[in-house]
């Protein structure tokens, strides 16, 4: 992004991408060949030298099967809201939770489906889907 200097959130994100690079076993080279640039610019990105696209972190998000918000987990928001405060996640409040007097475990459901989503790659979640299949198999005789 020429122009913008980058600040303490690029170093966390650069750190996180690093962290995630080396979790699925890939190198700088790769993942630089699979985005069309340099290893170095790549390591630049991981140590928040240089900021890196959105575009760019969604494709390394696809390619290590990780939602964007991984990358943005643990990172200070202060001063994020309109009075200096914290405006919390995201630009806007959270979804309604749905009222489901009927059903006592969609609250749960809901909490470990949003905690799985957030932190698990695609291999896991599909590991775990099946785990949870053979439990309801199991309980239905």
């Amino acid at each position: 992004m020429a122009g913008q200097k980058t600040d303490a959130r690029d170093v966390h994100v650069g750190q996180r991408i690093a962290e995630q690079r080396k979790r699925a076993s890939l190198t700088q080279k790769r993942v630089a060949q699979s985005f069309g640039m340099s290893a170095a610019q790549l390591q630049k990105y991981e140590k928040g030298t240089n900021r890196i696209s959105a575009i760019h972190l969604d494709t390394f998000s696809r390619l290590t099967g990780v939602p964007i918000a991984y990358f943005f987990d643990g990172l200070e928001q202060e001063g994020a809201g309109p009075s200096g405060g914290d405006a919390g996640p995201g630009f806007a409040e959270g979804p309604q939770e749905v009222y489901a007097a009927d059903n006592p475990w969609l609250g749960l459901t809901n909490v470990v489906v949003q905690h799985v989503s957030a932190h698990f790659p695609e291999p896991e979640r599909r590991r775990f889907a099946a785990i949870l299949q053979a439990i309801g198999r199991q309980l239905d005789g």
